[in-house]
């Protein structure tokens, strides 16, 4: 008896360890500890005046927002993406992965995120110590998918289809390519939602307090233009390029005296982030917001903005996520798949 209770010890322990280091059900609302988890602020004040600085046209206007919604407090991190992609890129048809994440160290700026094995065995992982950087070399279509993902309660498992990235917060089907992707549009049902260039626009600038509050202009509650010194306590601080031009990415929230009016971070600075349906461009772009690491500080400024195709990835480029008001949340961690 005593040594069949050994083994069930054994076993027992075995789970538990297993389930510690990986195999639980993947929860980006309750990441592992010094692991930033998914976060979101509320963006109110609805039915707000739109910011008229910028045009003559009305039409071109940005900010107003008929409703109050949730936007991400941090960009997505390198984690929390690698948890997406453990979840449904054991094969990866769709190009959720660029090995480019993977390139880090002086000239290159990867997240971090490394691939081991062959297309059906794909597994993930994080360098260590990048694990809270943001995500970056994701193209609109995989942030798609990253939501639809969310959307259906992040499936631990499964190849990517309409249970884990193809239907949900947009109807992807499968496609791949821009002119394909440019007649997904968001579902009305969307819990989570890569944010209309309007949301992204008012969190990141609208000084918020009523509906005739008026606009900064940069995400950092200031209209001077911010530092780039790296400071977890000087405010008015955004990652951008200065003197080294090798600085690279920096973990989200690292500038924590540097909040946007609702309580964002990195809104101005570190990576670009793509928004949906932006005013006054064509279908088969979608406006980039927020400058990057790579960019001189006039890029920060509300007045500026790239916009690109569908399937575009770069080192500068990441995203956040948006969710209604009342999105529910993950309370536990399943322990089954």
């Amino acid at each position: 008896m005593m040594n069949t209770r050994i083994v069930l010890v054994g076993v027992l322990a075995a789970i538990v360890l297993g389930l510690a280091g990986g195999m639980a059900e993947a929860d980006v609302f309750h990441m592992p500890a010094g692991q930033t988890s998914l976060q979101f602020v509320t963006v109110g004040d609805p039915g707000n005046a739109p910011d008229t600085r910028e045009t003559n046209d009305a039409s071109q206007d940005l900010g107003a927002v008929a409703y109050s919604y949730q936007i991400g407090k941090y960009d997505v991190t390198a984690a929390q993406y690698c948890q997406f992609l453990n979840a449904v890129a054991r094969t990866d048809p769709y190009r959720l992965y660029n090995p480019n994440m993977a390139m880090v160290g002086r000239d290159h700026f990867g997240c971090g995120i490394t691939r081991r094995g062959a297309t059906g065995g794909y597994t993930y992982t994080v360098v260590a110590g990048r694990e809270n950087l943001p995500a970056n070399y994701v193209g609109w279509a995989a942030a798609a998918r990253f939501c639809n993902w969310l959307h259906g309660g992040q499936p631990a498992s499964g190849a990517e289809d309409a249970s884990t990235t193809e239907q949900g917060a947009y109807p992807l089907d499968g496609v791949t390519e821009p002119a394909a992707l440019q007649t997904k549009k968001r579902n009305t049902i969307a819990k989570y939602w890569i944010p209309t260039e309007h949301e992204w626009y008012k969190a990141a600038y609208y000084k918020g307090g009523g509906t005739s509050a008026g606009y900064w202009t940069y995400a950092t509650r200031s209209n001077t233009k911010p530092s780039n010194v790296l400071s977890a306590t000087g405010t008015n601080n955004a990652n951008y390029h200065g003197a080294d031009p090798a600085r690279g990415l920096t973990p989200v929230g690292a500038l924590a005296a540097s909040p946007g009016p609702y309580g964002t971070f990195d809104q101005a600075g570190n990576v670009w982030q793509w928004t949906d349906r932006g005013a006054w461009i064509d279908e088969a772009h979608r406006a980039l917001r927020g400058g990057s690491f790579h960019d001189d500080a006039d890029y920060l400024a509300a007045g500026n903005r790239f916009n690109d195709e569908l399937t575009f990835q770069y080192s500068g480029l990441g995203f956040r996520v948006a969710a209604r008001a009342n999105s529910p949340r993950k309370s536990m961690i399943r322990q089954s798949r």
